[in-house]
């Protein structure tokens, strides 16, 4: 039998996910003010978007399948020369699973966290994290990230695997 370690869903907060990148989100702690005589509210600066040496940052639409609970996390990915942008489209939740930046991850430096529909995540760069994970039902996703040269994606996969439990 393989080896696992499961991971304990987390509320996505921005105090918590402060290591691996910023929360996009609409919210009171966000600095905030009115725009356009008032009638629009802007949430300023949300994110810190980095296209590093010679990139730029384009937006794209991920349309991501669901994925079924539990799941079992074996891979890890990263992007060493910019950060990457998920805002949800869909209206549903999903999950997010992040390592600090560094070594390639084992399954104990993984945290998952639980995010709203009304909650983004911007990846710093090199921070380690699992590729789109979708629930429910199929979802769209605005992603904000780097194109320009080189290689931006790193991929490790978990000697013990990581599973994420059921809602």
């Amino acid at each position: 039998m393989t080896e696992t370690h499961t991971l304990k869903i987390e509320s996505l907060t921005r105090e918590a996910f402060l290591p691996f990148g910023d929360v996009i989100e609409a919210s009171d702690a966000a600095r905030h003010f009115p725009i356009n005589g008032g009638n629009t509210e802007r949430y300023h600066d949300l994110a810190s978007l980095d296209a590093g040496e010679d990139g730029r940052i384009i937006a794209s639409i991920f349309r991501g399948q669901p994925r079924e609970l539990p799941f079992t996390v074996s891979m890890m990915e990263r992007h060493p020369l910019g950060s990457q942008a998920f805002v949800p489209l869909s209206g549903r939740h999903y999950l997010v699973v992040v390592a600090r930046p560094g070594e390639p991850p084992v399954a104990s430096d993984l945290r998952c966290f639980l995010a709203t529909a009304a909650q983004g995540v911007n990846y710093a760069n090199g921070v380690w994290h699992h590729p789109l994970l979708a629930l429910d039902e199929v979802s769209d996703f605005l992603v904000m990230d780097r194109s320009g040269p080189g290689d931006n994606c790193d991929e490790a996969a978990l000697e013990i695997l990581a599973v994420i439990p059921g809602l």
